[in-house]
């Protein structure tokens, strides 16, 4: 099942929570959401057991439209049925608009 999740709602929910990015791993160095873990859009195929590994995840790209794809095909895949998977409304895009933090670099934090 795929939700849409506003950055809001996004914020208020953090917690322990699992964040993929799937934008190129360049756009993610700019800036990601902390604790995010990129895995581009091309690589979500032969990703799948991270995902498959949660009972939710949260899933960002920069403006909403690769990350509601990579939900569409985590959501096809036998592997993920239980996996509650949320795309975040605006993406990083409206992350740093709403304010909030990014970190720089190729780690999570």
């Amino acid at each position: 099942m795929i939700q849409e999740i506003s950055i809001e709602e996004f914020a208020q929910s953090r917690g322990d929570t699992i964040v993929i990015d799937v934008r190129e791993i360049s756009e993610y160095q700019d800036g990601h959401i902390p604790g995010a873990i990129n895995i581009p859009l091309s690589t979500v195929p032969e990703n799948i057991e991270i995902f498959s590994q949660h009972a939710s995840v949260f899933v960002v790209c920069q403006v909403g439209g690769r990350s509601m794809r990579a939900c569409e095909y985590i959501a096809a895949q036998p592997a993920c049925g239980h996996v509650e998977l949320f795309n975040l409304t605006g993406g990083t895009g409206a992350w740093v608009i709403d304010g909030q933090e990014v970190v720089t670099g190729d780690q999570p934090n």
